[in-house]
């Protein structure tokens, strides 16, 4: 199944986002309207993949994505990828991520250590933070999208999937790295 639509909704809002707006963590989509504009990981993620499910919906004239499996996606890094796997059933780990193997619009999640601020929080397989990958529309290429808080490049910024994998090698050989399927939940529905 295509989800053409979903794909462009995405690349529009990195088109827009992208280097305009800074990291701030626990900050969701409202933070966009923000001065200066901050959203999350999760924030950013689950924009992303609200944004291109309603688009679905919309581009074939029914419920493609249910509203229930749209709200799930707000919520915490960790709980949108258990999510998705609950109701996909799919996941890859570490080991087998890679290009080839990666769902054209995979969420990933990421062990990126252990903040203070999660201890409080506890997470599953301790994912702390999640990205997502989205496609050119122009000629198809992968890049990561992600919300980071990192002192060089904080905020929204967008890597060659290839680029992207090569920089997560250390968490892939660690097996910090899982990734799901967001698309896979289409048609869940009855008909």
């Amino acid at each position: 199944m295509s989800f053409e639509a979903g794909e462009v909704a995405m690349w529009r809002l990195v088109q827009r986002y992208t280097g305009q707006v800074g990291y701030q963590r626990g900050v969701k989509s409202e933070g966009l309207s923000a001065n200066p504009p901050v959203i999350d990981c999760s924030g950013w993620t689950a924009l992303l993949l609200t944004q291109a499910m309603q688009a679905e919906n919309e581009a074939a004239g029914r419920e493609v994505f249910g509203a229930d499996d749209m709200l799930a996606l707000q919520t915490w890094s960790d709980r949108i990828l258990h999510e998705i796997e609950t109701r996909t059933g799919f996941i890859l780990e570490a080991c087998k991520i890679t290009a080839a193997s990666l769902p054209r619009c995979a969420a990933i999640g990421l062990k990126m250590g252990e903040p203070a601020w999660a201890a409080n929080h506890p997470r599953p397989r301790g994912i702390t933070h999640i990205v997502q990958v989205v496609r050119r529309p122009d000629d198809d290429a992968p890049f990561v999208s992600e919300s980071f808080g990192s002192s060089s490049q904080p905020g929204i910024s967008l890597t060659p999937l290839a680029e992207w994998l090569a920089l997560a090698q250390p968490r892939i050989r660690a097996d910090e790295m899982w990734a799901v399927d967001p698309f896979r939940m289409a048609g869940k529905l009855a008909d």
